[in-house]
């Protein structure tokens, strides 16, 4: 009886021994860290972690899929590679509420969007403020040459009269304000634009304000390039000089005169047709200066008052409504044509 009983108990010693490791677990990376000294390196704990955790095969779950409709066949698997990326797709796929880690969006309808304004764009701001700084510091450093220039437009040079030349720095300062001339100008038919035909481009608001710069750019010296061609044919080369000067002179006080203006209508919200008879204004003062000028300076002597009409309608008319033509063609083909 006696060895029996020393049977059995061993028996369930055993037994108690293989429950035991049975019922052992995996310890924990924090309960190894815990088992190790508090000064021991990253690359000791990551070692020991390494030594008495090992990674457990995943064994899918064979079972068949009891989630498909009544009836129906038993739908695929989306482990499977070879099949269509439809397959895997479900109507809330990409929606944001069913994946908290993208962005849900604003809720609701869409308001209107914030129309386009010169005041609101950084481009457009930041060249005229440099164009106003540097017409500041360009006239506290040019302002005997642009005093001299303002007397000698309305002076008439008899015979043999000493000419000063200018500066590279005075060409580079009148230079200088006849790119601005074009820049103002080409902000008020901008304006004009937005407000009369169409205030929808198919490129960026300032690309549109460059084109037209460009235009009024090309305008300026492709008259440049005719009047040396018309006053070297006909006239002499200190005449077509000085008109040069003189047309100069023109272009960049007429840059000067609209700037006020320009700067009223993108900051302070002045009306378009005030706006518009300023400059019509100015723009008209100015051509008839110029027909003053050329009259002095070509025809005093010959007293062909009609050849200076001649002349100026050739080369000032109808030049100024070619580029007006030429802006409309380039607004038709920047706008959006609904």
């Amino acid at each position: 009886m006696q060895q029996e009983d020393s049977i059995a108990s061993a028996e369930m010693q055993q037994s108690r021994q293989g429950a035991a490791v049975r019922v052992q677990k995996q310890p924990t990376p924090a309960e190894i860290i815990g088992w190790l000294p508090k000064n021991a390196t990253p690359e000791q704990q990551d070692s020991a972690i390494q030594a008495h955790i090992k990674p457990s095969k995943i064994r899918w779950s064979n079972r068949p899929d009891t989630l498909h409709l009544p009836g129906q066949p038993v739908g695929k698997s989306w482990r499977d590679v070879t099949l269509p990326r439809y397959y895997k797709e479900s109507f809330f796929s990409k929606s944001p509420l069913f994946h908290p880690e993208q962005p849900g969006g604003r809720l609701g309808v869409a308001g209107d969007p914030v129309p386009y304004s010169v005041a609101s764009d950084n481009v457009i701001t930041g060249i005229l403020l440099s164009c106003f700084i540097i017409c500041m510091v360009g006239y506290t450093k040019s302002k005997r040459f642009i005093q001299r220039q303002a007397k000698n437009f309305f002076y008439v040079q008899h015979g043999e009269t000493t000419v000063i030349s200018e500066t590279s720095s005075e060409l580079r300062f009148q230079f200088f304000l006849m790119l601005q001339t074009c820049l103002q100008l080409s902000l008020l038919f901008f304006f004009y634009t937005r407000a009369t035909i169409s205030d929808t481009f198919i490129v960026e608001q300032y690309k549109v304000i460059g084109w037209f710069t460009g235009g009024i750019l090309a305008y300026f010296l492709l008259k440049i390039a005719a009047y040396s061609i018309v006053d070297l044919t006909f006239f002499d080369a200190k005449k077509n000089e000085q008109w040069l000067k003189s047309f100069f002179f023109i272009v960049s006080t007429e840059g000067l005169l609209i700037f006020p203006v320009v700067m009223l209508m993108a900051y302070f919200g002045l009306e378009l047709h005030h706006a518009m008879i300023y400059s019509s204004f100015i723009i008209i003062l100015l051509k008839i200066l110029s027909f003053y000028k050329t009259y002095l300076i070509f025809f005093r002597y010959k007293g062909s008052f009609l050849q200076n009409i001649l002349y100026f309608c050739a080369l000032e008319v109808i030049p100024l409504l070619a580029l007006w033509g030429v802006l409309a063609t380039i607004n038709s083909y920047l706008k959006i044509n609904f």
